[in-house]
């Protein structure tokens, strides 16, 4: 169900989903670019999009998507690979980023969660509940290795230069074969064993 859908029918809802959506995707893009500057790549930096500022990452078809459809995207941070000291290396750090980033949020909203025992139904816990399923969710989905989500640029950084650019050859039609394969399931076991490993990992921090 598309966020528009959410908000007619249940405006509260909408509010405590909307806003850990938001940043969570936000903190996503920032790591990227954050990260890029850190290993000599300033473009991100030089173009105003290491900011807090929604208006700064907002895609405009992403968003309207995300409110009709309930599948969105952002607009993502620019990157120079080329400006990366240790391309192998910069590739595979800027390219993870994200997704640490959203792991490391559904890890601080789950001990939240778990550690203060907020009332099941109170404000609090929703909204915390909301943030750990929707990051958890964004880095699995982020881990498919096909472009141009990060799982294809992190792979790309352990195989040959022949094998690069044949992977990368499909950017242009990527997110047509992800909705695609979304629309026939296919993806599904792959996410799902993705969130399996980021709840592992999650859970071992956890004891």
């Amino acid at each position: 169900m598309g966020l528009l859908n959410l908000l007619l029918k249940d405006p509260m809802t909408f509010v405590l989903i909307a806003i850990p959506l938001l940043y969570s995707v936000i903190f996503h893009e920032l790591a990227h670019g954050w990260v890029a500057n850190r290993m000599g790549d300033p473009t991100a930096k030089m173009m105003g999009r290491l900011s807090l500022n929604p208006l700064k990452h907002l895609d405009p078809v992403g968003t309207l998507m995300l409110f009709f459809f309930g599948f969105g995207w952002a607009r993502p941070v620019p990157v120079n690979f080329a400006n990366l000291r240790g391309s192998r290396k910069g590739l595979i750090l800027v390219s993870s980023a994200g997704i640490i980033v959203n792991t490391s949020l559904a890890f601080i909203a789950i001990f939240l969660l778990r550690f203060l025992s907020p009332p099941s139904h109170s404000i609090a816990a929703t909204m915390l509940h909301y943030m750990a399923q929707i990051n958890i969710i964004l880095a699995a989905f982020n881990l498919i290795p096909i472009p141009p989500l990060d799982g294809s640029k992190i792979l790309m950084g352990f195989l040959s230069h022949r094998l690069q650019y044949t992977l990368s050859r499909l950017e242009p039609y990527g997110f047509f074969i992800i909705i695609g394969l979304l629309y026939f399931g296919i993806l599904n076991p792959l996410i799902d064993f993705f969130r399996w490993i980021i709840l592992s990992i999650i859970g071992l921090l956890l004891f």
